[in-house]
């Protein structure tokens, strides 16, 4: 089951691109894999949304909606939707890279655009991220196992946008 918290605000200090040239992954790991490290930020709430939403994924993982976050920082307005995802965790998880593209793919597809529809979020770029533990955004935890890919939606799809 995924349980929204809410829609947050994003404000990243500076003006540091929301992923780095060349990607955000560690070198030896695959596509939109990484730990957190990125740019310390302050969210502002802007509305909550307390109904549950049930989305099965491909991979038959549990996952809850930790929250959903409306960047404004890269320029343009990116919608972050951050799952809780305990099985990706490296040591003990069963969701590799390959399998979590996947199941972010599906997230996309049948979770954010819906979501996008029904707040009127017009966003430029859609992230969606898992992890195996609640990481508040913009803090680094090295112990973490983040995934996370980037999608342009268009025309009702979820385009994905390599970094």
């Amino acid at each position: 089951m995924i349980r929204p918290t809410g829609i947050k605000l994003a404000r990243a200090f500076g003006d540091a691109p929301a992923a780095p040239a060349g990607g955000a992954r560690p070198t030896g790991w695959g596509r939109g894999c990484g730990f957190s490290g990125v740019l310390a930020v302050c969210a502002t709430s802007l509305s909550a949304d307390n109904a549950a939403d049930t989305v099965a994924v491909p991979s038959g993982q549990p996952l809850d909606l930790i929250e959903v976050l409306a960047d404004e920082t890269p320029g343009e307005m990116w919608a972050r939707f951050r799952f809780l995802a305990p099985d990706v965790a490296r040591d003990l998880g069963r969701i590799d890279v390959e399998i979590a593209h996947q199941d972010m793919e599906h997230l996309c597809h049948g979770f954010a655009m819906d979501y996008l529809a029904r707040h009127q979020i017009d966003a430029a770029r859609i992230v969606i991220s898992l992890s195996d533990r609640a990481v508040p955004f913009g803090e680094p935890d090295p112990q973490a196992t983040q995934f996370f890919e980037i999608y342009r939606p268009e025309d009702g799809h979820c385009i994905w946008e390599p970094y």
